[in-house]
C-alpha cells in the first residue's frame, strides 16, 4: 500500500497486520466561553415566521451547513451562516477563529448579509483549486424542493448557476478531492416511510450534470441499529445530515443525528462522526456523539447541535469544529436562540492506539504481536524522513523496519531506533546508523512500533525533514497555503 499521501492513521485496521495496543476513540472539548458568534444585530434577530403567528422569536446566526474556511489570501478564518432564523445568509471573519468580526457590506447596505432570500439549509464552500477565479466559492441552498446554486469570486458578491433536481430539505454538498468529484448529500427518506436517509450524487463540476430525475440518486447511507436511542424518547435514530472533509488520508464524514422530539425541547440533534477511504463507503465504529448536546437546561446547546460545511480547520495543534447550537426554550419545541460554538480536538487526535503498563490493570493473553507493539501492512513510500504524532511523556516509541517475510532490515532495528519521548504532534523518528529512510526508497516494508505507555495517533513518510505530510488539511487553516500539506508556509 502506497503510504505518499497523508499522515496515517489508526480509524480502521485499514493498514494494521497485527497489534497489541488497544484503540482508543477520542471526543473533542467544547470551548468554554461558547458560544463564539451569536444574534447581535437587528437583522439576525428577526424572526418573520414568528412575527407573522405571533409565536416567540428565535433569533439566530448560526451555520446550518452554510461552511467555515480559513483563507490564505486574505489570512481570515471565514464563515457563511444563518443570519436571522431561515432567512438570510451572513458573512463574518476573524483573525484566530474564536473572535468574529461582522462586516459592513454593500450587498444589503450596512449590514453583513451577503444573501436577502428566505432559506433553508446552505452549504458553501472555498475551493481553491478552481482556475477561474469567478468561481472561487460554491454555494447551494435549498428552495422549494431544489437546490439553487450560485458561484462567487469574493465570497461576498454572489451569481446564480442554475438549480439541481428535486430533493429534500437538508440536503448539502461536498468535495472529494481523492475521486476529483463533487459530491451532493441528498436528504432524503426510506422508501413508503418517513425515516431520514442520504441519497448519493456526484460530478465532475458542481454545476453540471445536476438536473437528476427523482429515482435516479443511489441509495447511500443511513442510522442503522447500532444508533444508540435517546432513552427518553426511546425511537429509532435517523440520520438527518452528512456533511464530509477530506482530511489527511481520509475522508472524514460528520452524521447529524435524529434522535426523536418532543413539544417540551426541540429536537436533540447531535453529531456523531464516521470514516471513509472513497468517500463512499463508511466506517462507523464509535456510535458515541461525537459533538453532543448538553444537557443543562439553559446552555447555548441544550436543544439541537449541528456541523457546519468544511467541517474541520488545522489551528496550529488542534483540529477547530464549528457547530451550530440551539438553546430551546424548556417546555416548547422552539429553537430559541441560535448561535455557533466551537469544539477543539488534538491534531489527528479522532484516534490513538494505547499501551498501558502492568500498573494500568491492564494485561493482554498471548497477543500475536509482542507486548505493545503494532506491524503494519506491506507499504511503500517515496519519502525518506518518518514522523509520528504521539502522546508518551512516561513512557517512549521505537520503530523498526520488517522485510515482506517479518525480519528486520539492519540498521533500522529498534535496539538502534533513538527513543521518541513526549507529547508531539509531528515528532521525527531517527536511528543511529541511518539518518532518514532513503535506503527503502520504493521497497516493500513493514514499520512495527514498539510503544511503552502512551498513545500513537499518527504516522508518516515525509519527502521534508520538517515534516510536512502531502495530505489534505481539511478547511485549511493558518499554517497552509493550499488544499494540502505541501510544505509551504505564509
Amino acid at each position: 500500500m502506497p503510504i505518499d499521501l497523508g499522515r496515517q492513521l489508526f480509524v480502521d485496521d485499514f493498514l494494521i497486520e497485527e497489534t497489541s495496543l488497544t484503540r482508543t476513540f477520542h471526543q473533542p472539548d467544547y470551548y468554554a466561553n461558547n458560544p463564539v458568534l451569536w444574534p447581535t444585530t437587528p437583522w439576525e434577530k428577526r424572526d418573520e415566521a414568528a412575527e407573522r403567528t405571533h409565536t416567540r422569536s428565535s433569533p439566530a446566526a448560526m451555520p446550518f451547513s452554510d461552511g467555515v474556511f480559513f483563507d490564505p489570501a486574505d489570512q481570515l478564518f471565514k464563515m457563511w451562516y444563518m443570519g436571522g432564523y431561515s432567512q438570510n445568509t451572513c458573512y463574518a471573519t476573524s483573525v484566530d477563529g474564536i473572535a468574529w468580526t461582522k462586516p459592513s457590506l454593500d450587498v444589503v447596505k450596512g449590514t453583513n448579509i451577503v444573501q436577502a432570500l428566505q432559506r433553508d439549509s446552505s452549504t458553501v464552500w472555498m475551493d481553491l483549486t478552481d482556475t477561474d477565479h469567478t468561481r472561487r466559492y460554491k454555494m447551494s441552498h435549498w428552495h422549494d424542493h431544489y437546490l439553487e446554486l450560485f458561484a462567487s469570486g469574493d465570497g461576498v458578491h454572489w451569481r446564480p448557476m442554475g438549480r439541481t433536481g428535486i430533493t429534500g430539505d437538508r440536503t448539502t454538498f461536498f468535495y472529494n478531492p481523492f475521486r476529483r468529484v463533487w459530491v451532493y448529500s441528498l436528504r432524503s427518506d426510506l422508501a413508503g416511510m418517513t425515516q431520514r436517509m442520504r441519497r448519493y450524487w456526484e460530478t465532475d463540476d458542481l454545476f453540471a450534470n445536476v438536473a437528476w430525475r427523482p429515482e435516479e440518486p443511489v441509495p447511500w447511507v443511513g442510522a442503522d441499529s447500532a444508533d444508540p436511542r435517546r432513552p427518553e424518547y426511546d425511537v429509532p435514530a435517523e440520520l438527518y445530515n452528512l456533511d464530509c472533509v477530506a482530511y489527511e488520508s481520509v475522508m472524514l464524514g460528520l452524521f447529524t443525528m435524529y434522535r426523536g422530539e418532543r413539544n417540551e425541547r426541540e429536537k436533540p440533534n447531535d453529531v456523531c462522526i464516521g470514516f471513509s477511504r472513497d468517500g463512499f463507503h463508511w466506517d462507523r465504529p464509535d456510535r458515541r456523539a461525537f459533538l453532543p448536546v448538553s444537557d443543562q437546561v439553559g446552555a447555548w446547546n441544550w436543544a439541537n447541535v449541528q456541523s457546519a460545511g468544511g467541517c474541520c480547520l488545522i489551528v496550529r495543534d488542534r483540529l477547530h469544529f464549528y457547530v451550530s447550537g440551539r438553546r430551546g426554550v424548556p417546555g416548547t419545541s422552539l429553537p430559541g436562540v441560535c448561535s455557533t460554538g466551537l469544539a477543539t480536538l488534538r491534531r489527528d487526535g479522532f484516534v490513538s492506539m494505547d499501551h498501558a503498563s502492568e500498573s494500568d490493570g491492564i494485561r493482554r493473553l498471548a497477543p500475536s504481536a509482542p507486548n505493545g507493539a503494532l506491524i503494519t501492512r506491506p507499504l511503500t513510500f517515496t519519502g525518506r524522513h518518518l514522523f509520528v504524532n504521539l502522546d508518551a511523556p512516561n513512557g517512549e516509541l521505537r520503530v523498526e523496519v520488517l522485510d515482506r517475510q517479518g525480519q528486520v532490515i539492519a540498521p533500522f532495528s529498534a535496539a538502534a531506533c533513538v527513543p521518541v519521548r513526549g507529547d508531539s504532534t509531528r515528532a521525527g523518528v531517527t536511528w543511529t546508523s541511518a539518518p532518514d529512510l532513503r535506503d527503502l526508497v520504493g521497497a516493500i516494508v513493514r514499520f512495527r512500533f514498539h510503544l511503552s505507555r502512551g498513545r500513537l495517533y499518527a504516522f508518516w513518510v515525509s519527502a521534508s525533514p520538517t515534516g510536512p505530510s502531502g495530505g489534505f488539511v481539511g478547511a485549511g487553516g493558518p499554517e497552509f497555503r493550499h488544499v494540502t500539506d505541501d510544505g509551504s508556509t505564509h
